[in-house]
Parts: structure tokens; C-alpha cells; sequence
């Protein structure tokens, strides 16, 4: 098996996260790009997929930007990445531009291919999992480290990007996050 192009991006996710940790969590943030990847290794043994899911946050949460994806990687994994990156809207905060940012990324991941919604399905269970973990710990309290803090607003959210994942009914990945959805969300 030839992983030189995951190789590759393995080490520019690392040094792009490189000193970064994941929110509230007390572990370096390449962890979560790295269980994004091993998710998506269920799916797929594609190079360029598995490549994309460990890029996945590094134009929306470091200084690098597609046209260097595009370079350093190619533009499938480019565009991959950009389909998966929140687009921050000037002059409003994270916080008051939350439901709509959360919306267009529903929209967005509903009409984008199957590459990329495998893609997305790695990130989002990864981050289910966590929230799981930290709801079991923290209960309610856990909402108070989001932007968001109404959890009725997480679980609309939630519930929108399995809509929009639902082509990806039937793998594991998708059928746990479901799963996470509904414990956490209780439905």
C-alpha cells in the first residue's frame, strides 16, 4: 500500500496544529484530525480521503488556506477540505452567527459529493463521541463550553447533518453516529 500522500499530510496537519488544543479538552487538537481519519478508514481505504479527513480543520482553524491545500495536495483534497471549512462571516461574532453558519454547512453538506460527505461523517462522529463522552461527565453544564449554549440548538444541529449524511446509512460509522445523536440528544 502506497500512503505517501497520507504520510504527507499527516505531517503538515501536525505542524499546522502544531501548540494548539482541543477546546476544554487538555489534549493536543491533532488527536481529533487523527480519529476524523481513522473514521473514515472504515469507509474507505482512498489516500486522498483519509488525507482529507486529517486536514479537515486546517483552513478553518490555522493560517492555512486552500490554494496551499491545492498546492501541497491536489485539488480533490482541496476542495474536500473547503466543502468542510465554516465560512466566518465579518463583523458578527462566533456566537451570534452560530445557527446560520451551522444551517449553510447542513445546506452545503447535503449537496456536496460522496467523497466529501465521508469526509464530513469522520469529523462529525469524531466530535459526537466527544460530546457523549463530556455529556456523560458533565451533563447539561457540558453546553456552557460552546458558542451555542442551548442544547436543544445542538441537537437540531446534530439531527440536520445526519439528514444530510444519510447516504452513508448502512456503515457503522454513520449507524454510531446516529446512535450518539439519540443518546445524547434523547429521542
Amino acid at each position: 500500500m502506497n500512503t505517501e500522500l497520507l504520510d504527507r499530510a499527516i505531517v503538515f496537519a501536525v505542524k499546522a496544529h502544531s501548540g494548539t488544543e482541543r477546546r476544554g479538552k487538555g489534549f493536543p487538537y491533532i488527536v481529533h484530525p487523527m480519529e476524523a481519519m481513522e473514521i473514515v478508514a472504515t469507509i474507505t481505504p482512498d489516500q486522498e480521503l483519509l488525507s482529507a479527513a486529517v486536514l479537515h480543520d486546517t483552513v478553518e482553524d490555522t493560517p492555512v488556506t486552500v490554494s496551499q491545500l491545492r498546492e501541497e495536495f491536489g485539488d480533490r483534497i482541496a476542495s474536500i477540505v473547503a466543502s468542510e471549512s465554516d465560512v466566518m462571516p465579518e463583523g458578527i461574532s462566533e456566537e451570534d452567527s452560530w445557527h446560520d453558519r451551522k444551517q449553510a454547512a447542513i445546506d452545503r453538506l447535503a449537496a456536496a459529493p460522496l467523497d466529501a460527505k465521508i469526509v464530513a461523517l469522520g469529523d462529525k462522529l469524531s466530535n459526537m463521541r466527544a460530546i457523549a463522552r463530556d455529556y456523560a461527565v458533565l451533563g447539561d453544564n457540558l453546553w456552557n463550553l460552546f458558542h451555542a449554549k442551548d442544547p436543544s440548538e445542538h441537537g437540531w444541529h446534530y439531527r440536520g447533518l445526519a439528514e444530510s449524511l444519510k447516504e452513508l446509512s448502512g456503515t457503522a460509522a454513520y449507524e454510531e453516529f446516529v446512535n450518539l445523536i439519540n443518546q445524547v440528544f434523547k429521542r
